[in-house]
């Protein structure tokens, strides 16, 4: 029995430290999700913060519907509220609307002032696209690393869940139609 209970206590020794390393590990995966999730926060955040610039700059150049204007200050509203991927999406649908609208008239598009605008915006999606594609590799491996055996285990064990795949809706991704 001597023998049979060090071996025993080893192995309990052993699957605490796998459990531990397991735990780590899904911890690990699940706090960088987080922190791609803020990043596309703050590309969305200074995306969202332009706006006021670029609707004050085609104001200049044309009479601006008012419905458009207070759709979008709501949203972003909301959006500062809730950060959720959905209002998000919507906001920048909106958004990519006044851009197209904006881009039409053509001396808004001469604008120095409009096109450091419509350059920053640019910069600034190119920066929100890598940040979404970082974002959905790491929920990716997190959801991996909590679906696989033994892993699955521990992660229902301490009630970890999957995350969600930052997806634009399908009619968004389509291109806009503008009517002016």
């Amino acid at each position: 029995m001597g023998n049979l209970g060090i071996v025993l206590f080893f192995i309990g020794c052993l699957l605490i430290i796998g459990v531990i390393l397991i735990f780590n590990n899904c911890m690990s995966m699940r706090n960088k999700v987080r922190q791609s999730k803020s990043t596309i926060d703050i590309y969305l955040t200074q995306r969202f913060d332009l706006i006021p610039n670029l609707v004050e700059c085609v104001k200049a150049y044309t009479s601006y519907e008012e419905a458009t204007l207070k759709g979008i200050t709501e949203l972003r509203e909301i959006y500062n509220s809730d950060k959720s991927i959905t209002t998000a999406n919507n906001l920048v649908g909106k958004m990519n609307n006044l851009i197209a609208k904006a881009e039409e008239m053509a001396d808004l598009k001469a604008s120095e002032q409009f096109i450091i605008l419509q350059k920053s915006l640019t910069k600034i999606e190119s920066q929100l696209q890598a940040a979404r594609r970082i974002y959905n590799g790491d929920v990716t491996l997190y959801n991996t690393s909590i679906q696989v055996f033994p892993n699955n285990i521990i992660a229902s064990i301490f009630n970890m869940k999957s995350a969600e795949l930052f997806v634009i809706d399908e009619y968004k991704a389509q291109n806009i139609e503008v009517k002016v």
